[in-house]
C-alpha cells in the first residue's frame, strides 16, 4: 500500500471492510435464525428479535449468530401499553417492544461507505468516555479518526486531578466534534454498523458460539454471552492483518444464559488497563481501544454497580472452545443449555479457517491442516503461559472457553500479578480448589491443548489414512461409529507430541525471560538448578516482593562481592547495603529472620556473579552499566497491582471528571512500566519531589500490606 494510504484517516463508520475473504461471517456458518444480513435486518430485527436475547442452543453446524449491542437493564422492564388496553398476542407484543429498542433506522446516509449507521427509536442513555488506549490505538487501527477525544479526557496525571490545568478542553472544530461523538456512540452499543443498501459486502455484527469446560467440568454451549464484535478492518500497513473490534458489555446474546449481557465499570477498568499492561511486557494479549461508562445504567452483582463498554480487539477472537463446540466429549441437554451432537462438517469449515486465515499456517492447497493446526496453538499457547510465569501474571480462569487459539491472554477476570512471591497464590476467590494457582497455570494450558486435540482427534486421524491430504467437504458422512473412534484414536497418538512440545516450548522461553530479568547473556543448563529456582525460593521463605526483588536486582554489581568493611563500625559495605534494600520488600518486617535472610541472599549473590563475571566478554567494557540498563529494561518500575487498581476503580467510580485524568496515567504508566517512575534513583529528600513524583513513587510502591494476596471475584 501506498504512503499516503498508511496515513489516511477514517471516523470510525468510514473504517474500510475486508475483502469478503478475510471476513469470518462470510466464511463461517451462521446460526439458523440469521442466516444472512439480509434476513437478520429485514426480519429478525423487526418482527422478531427476541431470538438475539433469548437463551438458546444453535443448531449443531453452526458457527456463531447475528446479533446487535443492546445494553439495557435485564430483565426486561417491558412496559404495559399506554393507554391501557388488553393485550391479546402477548409473544407479538414483546417482540414489538424489543424491536423498538433495537438499532434499525439508519440515522446518516454514508454514500461513500460500505456500512450505514443504525439508530434505536427507543433507546437514549448517558454514554461518557473515559478511556481511550493510545498504544492499541496506534498498534492496531492508527487510521481510525477519533476526533478530539483525547482533549476531552484531560491530561493525565495522579496527584492534580482537581486543577483546572490539563482539565478536559473540546476542540471548536465541528469535525473532530462529530468523529469523537460517532466513535462514543458506536463503541458504546448505542449505534451500530451494518451493511447500507445494496453493500456489496454484507455486513452485521456477531458472536461467536464455543463450549468449554470450566474448572475441569464439561459445560456445554458457552458462547459470547456478552461480547460483540462489531467491525473488522484491514490495518493500513498489512493487508493481510485485519483486526476485530468487539464490545464487551454491550448486551444479550443468544449465548448470555441467565445473564444480562453487561459488564461493570469495575471489570472493565481492570480489563481495559491489563491488556495494555501485558503487551507493555511482550505478553501475548487482546488490545484495549475503549472504555465508555454507561452512569444510568445499573447493574447488580454483589452490590448495585454502574455498567460500562468496553472495546478491544484482536486478530481473532477464537478460543479452543470454538472447536470443542463442534465435538465435545459428551452431548447433554438441560434447561437453558446443554451440549450439541458433533457436526463434522462445521469442524472441517472451522478448521480450514482458522488454519489459512487465522493461524495463516504453511499448508499447500489439499494438504493436511489438522497436525499442524494444534501443534501451532500448543507453540503459542506455551510461548504465552511461560511469559505469565516469567512476568508472575495470574489470569485466575483458565476455562477451555479462555484460551485463545492464537496464543493470546483473553478474558481478563479475577486475575493478579504476583506481589509477595509464593508458587501456590491463588488469585481467584472462587478458586477453592487452587485449580488455577500460579504454580498450576502451566498445566491448566496444557489441559485445554489437550481437549483441543480431542475435539479434532478424528479428523487428524482421517487426514493420517488419507496420507496427509485434507479432508474434503463430507469428509465424515455416512462414516460408522467405529471408523469414527478408529479415527480418533490415530489422532489422539499425537497427544505424546504435542505434550513434549508444550513442555520443551514452555521450559524454553521461561529460561529465555528470566535470563533476560537477570540480564545474564547465554543460557547454561544449570540456570534453573542453580539461579532461577533457588532466587524463588529466597522471595518465598522471606516473603519478598517478586518485581521489586528483580528491580533491584538490576542494580547489582559483581564487585560487591569483593569489598570488605574498612570504614567505622556502625557502617555497612555496599554489599550489606545492598541485601538490605531487597530484604526491605518483606511483607513482614516484624517476622523477618535478617541473619538467616542475608546469609541466602550472600550464597546465591556469589553464585549470581561468578555467572556474570563468566559473560564478561560478551558485554561492554563497563559492564556493570550496561546489565543495570538491561535488567531495567526488562523489570518493571510500576505494577499493575491489585491496590493500584483498587484505587483507581474506586476514584472513577466516585467522579468520571476527575478519575478519567487518573486512569489515564496510569494507563499510561502501565504501557510504559520500566520507566524510573517516582524519581527512581533520584538523591532529593522526599521533601523536595513535586507532587506527581510522589504519586508515582506511592503507585510504585508495594502498597497497603492487607491488599498484598488479595483475591479478586469472578463476578464481573
Amino acid at each position: 500500500m501506498g504512503a499516503s494510504a498508511k496515513t489516511q484517516k477514517f471516523v470510525i463508520s468510514k473504517l474500510p471492510l475486508p475483502p469478503r475473504a478475510q471476513l469470518l461471517t462470510h466464511r463461517l456458518t451462521p446460526d439458523t435464525h440469521t442466516p444472512s444480513v439480509t434476513e437478520f435486518q429485514s426480519k429478525v430485527l423487526t418482527s422478531g428479535p427476541s431470538l438475539l436475547r433469548r437463551a438458546r442452543l444453535l443448531s449443531p453446524q453452526c458457527h456463531f449468530s447475528f446479533v446487535t449491542p443492546m445494553p439495557i437493564a435485564f430483565p426486561y422492564n417491558i412496559e404495559p401499553p399506554v393507554p391501557p388496553e388488553v393485550v391479546e398476542d402477548k409473544g407479538a407484543y414483546i417482540e414489538k417492544w424489543l424491536s423498538k429498542r433495537e438499532a434499525v433506522h439508519q440515522c446518516r446516509n454514508l454514500s461513500d461507505s460500505p456500512l450505514g449507521v443504525y439508530v434505536s427509536e427507543c433507546r437514549d442513555q448517558p454514554r461518557e468516555l473515559i478511556g481511550i488506549s493510545e498504544t492499541g490505538l496506534r498498534d492496531c487501527v492508527p487510521h481510525l479518526q477519533v476526533g478530539d477525544a483525547f482533549g476531552t479526557l484531560g491530561t493525565p496525571s495522579l496527584a492534580s486531578t482537581s486543577d483546572l490545568e490539563g482539565n478536559p478542553v473540546v476542540s471548536d472544530s465541528e469535525d473532530l466534534v462529530s468523529a469523537r461523538q460517532e466513535f462514543i456512540d458506536i463503541l458504546s452499543g448505542h449505534h451500530v454498523l451494518m451493511s447500507a443498501p445494496d453493500s456489496e459486502i454484507p455486513f452485521a455484527p456477531w458472536s461467536l458460539r464455543y463450549s468449554g469446560h470450566q474448572f475441569g467440568s464439561w459445560a456445554g454451549q458457552l458462547g459470547d454471552g456478552r461480547a460483540i464484535s462489531i467491525l473488522a478492518t484491514p490495518h493500513p500497513s498489512d493487508p493481510e492483518l485485519t483486526y476485530e473490534i468487539q464490545l464487551k458489555g454491550s448486551g444479550r446474546t443468544p449465548f448470555s444464559r441467565s445473564a444480562d449481557g453487561l459488564a461493570v465499570l469495575r471489570s472493565s477498568i481492570r480489563e481495559y488497563l491489563c491488556s495494555e499492561a501485558m503487551q507493555a511486557l511482550s505478553i501475548p494479549t487482546t488490545r484495549s481501544l475503549s472504555l465508555v461508562s454507561l452512569p444510568a445504567l445499573h447493574v447488580v452483582r454483589e452490590r448495585m454497580e454502574t455498567a460500562c463498554v468496553m472495546a478491544r480487539m484482536a486478530p481473532s477472537f477464537i478460543r479452543l472452545g470454538s472447536f470443542e463446540a463442534l465435538n465435545g466429549p459428551t452431548n447433554m441437554f438441560f434447561f437453558g443449555g446443554g451440549q450439541q451432537n458433533p457436526d463434522w462438517e462445521a469442524l472441517r469449515i472451522l478448521g480450514e479457517w482458522v488454519s489459512s486465515k487465522v493461524l495463516k499456517l504453511d499448508c499447500a492447497p489439499g494438504e493436511a491442516w489438522g497436525k499442524k493446526l494444534v501443534l501451532e496453538v500448543a507453540q503459542r499457547n506455551s510461548e504465552m503461559v511461560a511469559a505469565w510465569q516469567a512476568y508472575g501474571f495470574m489470569h485466575g480462569v483458565i476455562n477451555t472457553d479462555n484460551v485463545s487459539i492464537l496464543g493470546l491472554t483473553i478474558d481478563y477476570g479475577p486475575y493478579s500479578f504476583m506481589d509477595v512471591f509464593n508458587r501456590s497464590h491463588i488469585c481467584n476467590h472462587t478458586d477453592g480448589t487452587g485449580r488455577y494457582a500460579y504454580r498450576h497455570q502451566p498445566d491448566m494450558v496444557l489441559f485445554a491443548l489437550r481437549a483441543l486435540l480431542n475435539s479434532l482427534a478424528p479428523l487428524i486421524g482421517a487426514e493420517n489414512e488419507f496420507g496427509g491430504k485434507a479432508v474434503s467437504p463430507g469428509w465424515a458422512e455416512n462414516v460408522s461409529i467405529e471408523k469414527l473412534e478408529e479415527w480418533k484414536n490415530s489422532g489422539l497418538k499425537l497427544q505424546s507430541e504435542l505434550e513434549r512440545l508444550f513442555q520443551e516450548v514452555t521450559s524454553n522461553e521461561y529460561d529465555k525471560l528470566m535470563r533476560k530479568r537477570l540480564a545474564l547473556r547465554r543460557g547454561d543448563p544449570t540456570d534453573e538448578s542453580q539461579h532461577f529456582g533457588p532466587l524463588l525460593d529466597i522471595m518465598e521463605e522471606h516473603k519478598l516482593d517478586y518485581h521489586s526483588t528483580f528491580r533491584t536486582l538490576a542494580s547489582f554489581k559483581p564487585s560487591m562481592l569483593n569489598l570488605t568493611n574498612s570504614c567505622a563500625e556502625d557502617s555497612f559495605t555496599p554489599l550489606e547495603d545492598f541485601i538490605k534494600q531487597l530484604l526491605a520488600s518483606t511483607s513482614g518486617p516484624e517476622r523477618l529472620d535478617f541473619a538467616r535472610g542475608t546469609n541466602a541472599w550472600i550464597t546465591w549473590l556469589d553464585k549470581y556473579g561468578r555467572r556474570i563475571r563468566d559473560e564478561k566478554a560478551e558485554w561492554p567494557e563497563d559492564m556493570d552499566a550496561e546489565r543495570e540498563r538491561v535488567a531495567k529494561a526488562a523489570n518493571p518500575r510500576f505494577v499493575l497491582r491489585q491496590w493500584v487498581l483498587e484505587e483507581v476503580i474506586g476514584k472513577v467510580e466516585r467522579d468520571h471528571a476527575s478519575g478519567k485524568r487518573l486512569l489515564a496515567k496510569v494507563m499510561h504508566m502501565a504501557c510504559n512500566p520500566f520507566e524510573p517512575w517516582g524519581a527512581e534513583g533520584d538523591e532529593r529528600p522526599e521533601i523536595e519531589l513535586g507532587a506527581e513524583e510522589k504519586e508515582e513513587k506511592r503507585y510504585c510502591g508495594m502498597g497497603d500490606k492487607t491488599m498484598l494476596g488479595f483475591q479478586c471475584s469472578c463476578s464481573s
